[in-house]
């Protein structure tokens, strides 16, 4: 039975008791129910701390086990009916604060595609993508996603693979280059021929390590389960001591009754829904409690670094004319022209600079394209052509990164360099990371070797790894030391989904990102800002701070209450009212995680 529902059935045995107790005036039926009720709770309770003990964990049960049984041993049924309530009210607080928001993938399942244009004769006809067999030929419309790992057979086209690879450029592929399942193809429709089975294709493949990765997720030690070993010691002490010197056992329910863990199952999950709450007004979406005790520990922040450290969008980076006739201006208006009606990324970054310099427009006429290669159109008489360094007559012509070339009239003039820039911010987040006391600070990227080390040189990360594939990152996050946990790994893409499942935090960055990786996260970033990574970090000390302050203020007032019910001065039925007290201060204090601080 789920906790929600203990709650409410608690909530009308409560009514009931009530009602028969002073409304009926039959003690006899009220104390009956109350202990039958009493003794499945206990019961349902010592079957989950066998559990977890097995799990190598102990919890706060054993004392609610003690104090529910004691206080119904010695008639005292008002008084356990209270801590039933207390304690299936605090556990319905901890699932609602701290329950593991599910991660089924159902929207990365959705996003998979799930069927294909099969050639059948001359026809295609749209098949499940189980259905389709190695070899099978398929069409791949423009701007669709390839739904199985195959070999282009017919056509060319660009291919975005970001959110697979974390490669940043569009990739061009050609006649008997592999496309993978996932990407997404440009403006040319192509035909392909599947290599694997669905099962096998690279999609599938992630959506398969997210699934592993989330179903053996890092042991972790709850704040209260950490102060529950003391405290139950403490408790039996008292009580025991209590029950010896006087001699009467009830005295040792009547001790027992004050130390229900109340404080402990309360503060913290309360304290958590605050820090949670103040996330939330801060553009972070925090998934549950226990994140927040693991992001107050970091010692280890692994970043991608497309769309994470960088903006994900290729820009301009230099304008070269190969000849001093033509200005920078002169090639961008002329790159902007032919490219206007394009959707391949490059165009749409060349369109917007020259939109945001003011340059005209200039009339095309006779526009064409090139498969694989560019585009050609008429300018003033003059034949222009921009894409490839062959398609420009540029053929000699070698760049680092993505590049675009310019042709006049069969005669290259020029050419457009293209980069993507880091975040404005990211220099400012690893800087702070580093003033935080988190030790080590790396990259995982799938881009290259040479572009991951430019980057990560002028944001002052010195580990990076670069070439990886989602298995490959999930590798170096398992070899990580105990002494390097716990581990945040903050990425945006499909790609990043299962490293983001597997590691104690997975921090993803959903407001440009993909759905997916947001669905295998801790913590979703609601606004694109990466500053709020270390601040999920900031909140979450403050409100750990808090929820230890509020625990422990709990157990010391708890304490001392025990000591003088240990001289027999509180009635059990006092007792349990009195930890109401306990409990409305522990929350009180719990709510200032709720405050943000300067």
């Amino acid at each position: 039975m789920k906790n929600w529902q203990k709650l409410t059935l608690t909530f009308i045995v409560a009514i009931v008791a009530i009602i028969l107790d002073f409304g009926f005036h039959q003690p006899m039926m009220t104390r009956l129910l109350v202990t039958i009720v009493g003794a499945i709770l206990a019961i349902s309770m010592f079957i989950e701390m066998v559990k977890t003990l097995r799990s190598g964990r102990y919890g706060v049960d054993l004392l609610a086990i003690i104090a529910i049984i004691s206080t119904l041993a010695i008639g005292q049924y008002w008084a356990s009916l209270i801590i039933i309530v207390m304690l299936v009210g605090g556990e319905s607080l901890e699932d609602y604060a701290a329950h593991r928001a599910s991660r089924e993938l159902h929207k990365l399942l959705e996003n998979s595609p799930t069927f294909a244009h099969k050639k059948v004769g001359d026809s295609y006809q749209d098949t499940p993508i189980d259905e389709i067999e190695i070899d099978d030929v398929l069409l791949v419309k423009a701007s669709e996603v390839v739904p199985i790992d195959g070999i282009v057979l017919e056509g060319d086209s660009w291919f975005d693979e970001s959110s697979l690879t974390g490669e940043s450029e569009p990739v061009t592929k050609a006649v008997g280059e592999d496309v993978l399942s996932g990407s997404i193809n440009g403006e040319t429709a192509v035909l392909i021929k599947a290599s694997k089975k669905a099962s096998d294709s690279q999609y599938q493949k992630i959506v398969q390590l997210v699934k592993e990765s989330e179903a053996t997720p890092a042991q972790f030690v709850r704040l209260a389960d950490r102060y529950a070993v003391p405290f139950t010691i403490v408790s039996l002490v008292i009580a025991g001591a209590a029950w010896l010197i006087s001699g009467n056992v009830t005295r040792f329910a009547e001790v027992l009754v004050v130390a229900s863990p109340c404080p402990l199952i309360l503060a913290a999950p309360i304290a958590f829904v605050g820090g949670m709450s103040r996330s939330s007004r801060n553009g972070l979406l925090v998934k549950n409690g226990t994140t927040i005790e693991k992001l107050s520990l970091a010692k280890t922040v692994a970043f991608d670094k497309t769309g994470t450290l960088t903006t994900g969008v290729l820009q301009v980076k230099a304008i070269t004319p190969e000849k001093t006739e033509h200005s920078e201006n002169d090639l961008l208006q002329i790159a902007a022209a032919l490219e206007i009606g394009s959707n391949h990324i490059l165009a749409k970054s060349l369109v917007k600079l020259a939109t945001e310099k003011g340059l005209a427009l200039l009339d095309v006429s006779d526009l064409k394209e090139s498969t694989g290669l560019g585009l050609s159109g008429v300018i003033d008489n003059k034949t222009y052509r921009i894409g490839r360094a062959n398609f420009a007559n540029a053929a000699d012509e070698k760049v680092n990164g993505t590049a675009v070339f310019i042709s006049e009239d069969e005669t290259f003039i020029g050419k457009i360099l293209f980069e993507d820039k880091i975040r404005p911010e990211s220099q400012h987040v690893i800087e702070r990371l580093k003033a935080q006391d988190v030790q080590h600070i790396l990259m995982l990227t799938g881009d290259n070797q040479k572009t991951a080390e430019l980057v990560a040189g002028e944001l002052g990360i010195t580990e990076v790894h670069a070439g990886l594939m989602p298995s490959e990152k999930i590798g170096i996050l398992k070899a990580l030391p105990e002494t390097h946990r716990p581990m945040v790994m903050v990425g945006d893409g499909v790609n990043d989904a299962p490293a983001l499942a597997l590691s104690d935090v997975g921090i993803a960055l959903g407001a440009s990102g993909s759905t997916v990786a947001s669905e295998s996260a801790d913590v979703v970033v609601l606004r694109n800002d990466l500053n709020l990574v270390p601040e999920s970090i900031k909140i979450s000390r403050e409100t750990m701070k808090v929820a230890k302050e509020a625990v422990l203020i709990g157990i010391f007032i708890c304490i001392a209450l025990m000591l003088i019910a240990s001289t027999g001065v509180l009635p059990a039925i006092i007792g349990a009212l009195l930890q109401e007290v306990i409990d409305t201060v522990s929350i009180l204090y719990a709510l200032k995680a709720l405050k943000d601080r300067k």
